[in-house]
């Protein structure tokens, strides 16, 4: 049953042409045209190329192997069904050389007219299809092999967070993965100051030199301020978001906070000079683009968390090595002052001593000694 295709038939032998057209087709639900002339018929096919086809090989002036001929340099895809008379047959087989699909052997009835349309319309149709599922195929490739490029440079940049110190060289992947995945030709990070609440930007990709000179500054692009409120991530293209500063760098943007829990800590900011919204998939990855900048800057502020401690406590050793340093000094001293009296008296110089009385100054002197000894050894002098 026929579905509205549209036929050309370049007939000049109008009894040929109406026997074909408005007797055979026509009543099928075909929508047909006639001309007379190759001519015509290239103007019309070039202009809105029909489903089909019916020439006459014998036409006058161009003919119709001169008609496939000029289709094919003009790139018309439409099928051909060339008409000639019973014993044309070599003329037939130059028509198919040409690109003819099928003949038609003048005279025929209509059912035979019919059968031979349908069937090339049908093979016509299959084509379609082939090429449509071509098409979906190409395209569904294409898609996997996106989605594997992003996934691998997810990958790259999560253990990237792990392994890289310096933050800088840090934002720079985190910015460079954002433009893959965005799709984006610039690509912009902002902080918030840490004793403030104005975010200065920190990192940028493709910024124009407008822009890209507020390094280390507050940059007002318009919308940024709203995602820093809401918390929540904008996209925006075509007029919509020509109202906003962020237009003059392009058509179509997007903004991502950059959370720790609720706070927005940071902004990753993209933008597309080309007027297309961005995908559902490239939100996604933008939004885990931010969640890894997030994660880098919780592990800074962790490290410098731990160097704080960690000079503390090197700060608190010193402070404890340099009171036992001074205790030592303080109990040398000491012991040498008892020390040499004991050693005066010991000498009989005073006075003579007995035997018992000379035994108990020696101990006492024994004693001082080992504590002298064992102060410089339990109490190591500070560096």
């Amino acid at each position: 049953m026929a579905t509205g295709e549209r036929i050309l038939i370049v007939e000049n032998d109008p009894d040929i042409a109406d026997l074909i057209g408005r007797q055979a087709l026509k009543p099928l639900g075909y929508q047909v045209n006639v001309v007379g002339d190759a001519g015509s018929a290239i103007k019309l096919a070039v202009q809105t190329p029909p489903d089909l086809i019916l020439a006459n090989i014998n036409l006058p002036g161009l003919s119709g192997k001169d008609l496939l001929a000029a289709l094919g340099s003009q790139n018309v895809k439409s099928p051909v069904i060339v008409i000639t008379e019973k014993g044309q047959e070599h003329d037939a087989i130059q028509a198919f050389r040409l690109g003819a699909t099928d003949v038609l052997f003048w005279p025929l009835r209509d059912a035979e007219v019919v059968s031979i349309v349908e069937r090339a319309l049908s093979q016509t149709q299959e084509a379609r299809e082939r090429q449509k599922l071509d098409r979906q195929l190409k395209a569904t490739n294409e898609e996997l092999h996106k989605r594997l490029r992003d996934m691998t440079t997810i990958l790259s940049v999560a253990k990237a967070v792990t392994s890289i110190t310096d933050q800088r060289y840090l934002f720079d992947r985190i910015l460079e993965s954002a433009m893959q995945l965005g799709e984006s030709d610039m690509c912009w990070l902002m902080l918030r100051e840490e004793k403030g609440n104005q975010y200065l930007m920190r990192a940028q990709r493709g910024l124009p030199e407008a822009w890209s000179k507020k390094m280390n500054q507050p940059m007002d692009d318009g919308i940024s301020s709203l995602v820093a409120l809401s918390g929540e991530s904008l996209f925006m293209n075509g007029v919509p978001l020509q109202k906003f500063k962020i237009a003059s760098l392009g058509k179509s943007a997007g903004v991502v906070p950059i959370k720790i829990k609720n706070e927005v800590i940071g902004l990753l900011i993209v933008a597309r000079k080309a007027d297309r919204e961005f995908t559902r998939d490239a939100q996604t990855m933008l939004e885990a683009m931010a969640d890894y900048a997030s994660i880098s800057l919780v592990n800074a502020r962790l490290f410098r968390a731990l160097e704080q401690t960690a000079e503390g406590a090197r700060a608190g050793e010193k402070a404890r090595q340099s009171s036992l340093e001074n205790l030592r000094r303080s109990i040398h001293t000491e012991v040498e002052a008892a020390i040499y009296p004991l050693n005066l008296v010991l000498t009989e110089m005073p006075g003579a001593l007995n035997a018992e009385q000379k035994r108990a100054l020696e101990t006492v002197k024994s004693a001082l000694e080992r504590l002298m000894r064992s102060s410089e050894k339990t109490v190591p002098p500070a560096r």
